[in-house]
């Protein structure tokens, strides 16, 4: 069994700063870290206000972070991150604005490509059917709206 040492709430607040100050953190996150160090509900709270007050914890910056990345990095589309970030807890408001931020025409490119590519590694499937319909199930899975998700197989659609 692992032993999971417990800290005071000062040691947890320089731990929790620390974890902050690397990498954007969700709400959810930090409280998961800090239960994690034995902190009871209270104390937890606490330290949550004393991140937000101090500028270590911000939601909307965190949410403009995590939709720029995945878009950018994995290809996701809005819905995936819409979803991703509401499992995060990540209030309406901030997802609107997150999804807001991410460049259209830089975000159809993106589509363009990632359709391009996954057309083309399906080229080795017989039935055109099962080519268009796993192209068009790994475009939702990626998260894209269904409307561009259709513009993408009207233009492979043609023999």
């Amino acid at each position: 069994m692992a032993f999971s040492r417990t800290y005071t709430p000062e040691q947890a607040l320089q731990k929790a700063r620390h974890y902050c100050a690397y990498q954007e953190r969700c709400h959810q996150e930090v409280k998961e870290k800090l239960y994690g160090y034995g902190l009871r509900k209270q104390e937890t709270e606490q330290l949550i206000a004393r991140l937000i007050e101090e500028d270590y914890l911000n939601e909307e910056r965190y949410a403009l972070a995590f939709a720029g990345g995945k878009s950018r990095i994995k290809n996701w589309g809005r819905g995936r991150i819409s979803m991703e970030l509401k499992q995060r807890q990540v209030s309406e408001y901030c997802i609107r604005k997150a999804l807001a931020s991410i460049p259209e025409e830089d975000y159809l490119t993106r589509l363009d490509k990632l359709a391009e590519s996954k057309w083309e590694s399906l080229a080795g499937e017989e039935d055109r059917m099962a080519r268009l319909r796993k192209f068009q199930d790994y475009l939702l899975r990626k998260g894209y709206e269904w409307e561009l998700v259709q513009k993408q197989i009207n233009k492979y659609r043609k023999p």
